[in-house]
């Protein structure tokens, strides 16, 4: 608690502080599982800016997108064996991969990527490792792109319109579902 006591001086209030209490609580941390800071960037955060966490229907996954190793990319944590897992093709070099995210057992990530010329929305398969560009035929910006839980729908930004729309992408009766509980 700050008290403030006014004086006129020359017309002008004048605030002086004649005492100053400060109250600190005690901070707990119950309740956190997040793993301490790594330099070494194997694990969830780093020193490194980390945004745009997603996770997985029942946890287990974590997907983010990190500026570590230099650029924007697009991250995968395992909660339950705490560490990064691979995502071989996804992250293209040279090119920004951001707004992540992921479906019900983990096995569709969806993201945004600038790797053919233009910012488009992908879709990335866990299983083939195979991501598909599903906006190349879209004029105007894409952004924020969600997935629902079975991998079927995708939805995300558009302003091809002149203004910002909300877009709904279905990949069709014969996409592989993604379901809590399923194999990996």
């Amino acid at each position: 608690m700050v008290k403030l006591h006014p004086k006129v001086l020359n017309g002008y209030v004048k605030l002086s502080t004649s005492s100053i209490v400060l109250s600190l609580v005690g901070c707990t941390n119950s309740g956190f599982v997040t793993p301490p800071i790594q330099p070494l960037g194997n694990t969830l955060n780093t020193r490194s800016s980390e945004q745009h966490p997603r996770f997985s229907y029942e946890g287990r996954y974590l997907v983010f997108a990190s500026d570590r190793q230099g650029k924007r990319s697009i991250w995968l944590y395992d909660q339950i064996n705490g560490r990064l897992l691979p995502l071989p093709g996804l992250n293209q070099p040279g090119t920004i991969q951001d707004q992540p995210d992921i479906s019900s057992d983990g096995r569709y990530i969806v993201y945004v990527s600038e790797q053919e010329g233009k910012q488009d929305i992908f879709v990335y398969d866990r299983q083939t490792l195979r991501a598909d560009n599903i906006t190349k035929n879209i004029l105007g910006e894409v952004r924020h792109p969600t997935i629902s839980g079975n991998g079927r729908l995708i939805a995300f930004e558009s302003n091809g319109s002149g203004q910002w729309d909300i877009i709904i992408y279905d990949r069709g009766l014969n996409t592989p579902l993604s379901l809590p509980g399923s194999p990996e």
